[in-house]
């Protein structure tokens, strides 16, 4: 779940807690091209305020204006279509002939929204099932990197929570910017610092900070193909120790922060001490981050970001489709 969606939640959680009416809106099928991807939502309330987004505009234009016609008073889950024909891709901004299917859910006490949300601001994974005759649904904890949405003739399941993790090695300013930016991204964000004199001032909310030693750190993490790990402490004796764990495990992105010198210094250190191979050392993004002239902490953080983007997307074997950009 993104950053975008969890926002949604808590909206409609809000508007709820006013008494208000809410129909809450799941992508859950996809062909062709489509602007959100599968799981996204959006929420409409009782006098058509909008959050969230599920294309360009044109399908809440339509979803407020059903629900002023009244044909948005449901009473359990109801699926909606658009895009069918070339005529409604195009008024309903899929320019290239996709086709977008909607589950519309009233949202109510059974729809268990707050119990969600107080699990996911504990940095839960969540799977949700939704019993299509009813409208209720229950909440149980989800498989270890499980992040599909299954639509069935009577349920719909899906999941919630930060599927990406981030651990950062070292609590200074640039991390302040680097997990700002991850979370907004949908990572979950772990700051792993035992220095008292930057763990004591650190305070990034939404963020977890350890101050346990950064191999102790990276072995419990446990990381997997949904797991980056950026080492930022210039200390050989912390970066180098989560280095030497993280290189041997199945992080999608490893990155230290580092001129090229003191890269090529690195490299001999974690082989000549610990043993790492070439294979293994050939995954240490470092100098970490795309080449885009950054010179500032949000700057530097930002190019962290794209570069990890760029594995991540590149590690999921996903393609541009041209012509098709939103």
């Amino acid at each position: 779940m993104d950053n975008l969606d969890l926002s949604v939640l808590r909206t409609a959680a809000g508007w709820r807690a006013e008494s208000r009416g809410v129909v809450l809106g799941t992508i859950t099928r996809t062909w062709g091209s489509a602007p959100r991807p599968v799981g996204s939502l959006v929420a409409v309330r009782d006098d058509g305020l909008i959050a969230g987004s599920v294309s360009g505009g044109c399908i809440e234009d339509d979803l407020v204006a059903q629900l002023r016609a009244g044909s948005l008073k449901l009473d359990k889950p109801t699926p909606l279509r658009y895009g069918v024909g070339a005529e409604e891709a195009r008024r309903f901004g899929l320019p290239c002939g996709g086709t977008l299917e909607l589950m519309l859910e009233p949202l109510g006490l059974q729809s268990g929204v707050d119990e969600l949300l107080a699990r996911l601001e504990r940095g839960e994974r969540v799977r949700r099932t939704l019993d299509l005759a009813s409208g209720a649904a229950t909440l149980a904890d989800a498989e270890p990197g499980t992040d599909t949405l299954t639509l069935t003739g009577t349920q719909l399941v899906s999941h919630h929570g930060p599927q990406w993790r981030l651990l950062v090695i070292g609590a200074g300013q640039m991390t302040d910017y680097l997990a700002q930016m991850a979370l907004a991204l949908g990572y979950g964000v772990t700051v792993c610092d035992p220095r008292a004199e930057y763990a004591d001032g650190f305070n990034q909310p939404g963020v977890t900070l350890t101050r346990d030693m950064p191999d102790d750190v990276v072995t419990a993490f446990r990381p997997d193909g949904a797991t980056a790990i950026v080492a930022l402490t210039h200390d050989p004796k912390l970066d180098d120790l989560a280095l030497m764990e993280a290189l041997r495990g199945a992080a999608f992105y490893v990155g230290a922060i580092g001129s090229r010198v003191n890269q090529a210094k690195r490299r001999a250190r974690l082989a000549e001490h610990f043993g790492l191979t070439e294979e293994q050392l050939d995954r240490l993004h470092g100098p970490v981050g795309l080449d885009i002239g950054a010179r500032t902490p949000p700057e530097i953080a930002l190019s962290i970001l794209a570069e990890m983007t760029a594995v991540r997307y590149r590690a999921a074997g996903a393609k541009p489709e041209a012509g098709c950009a939103v």
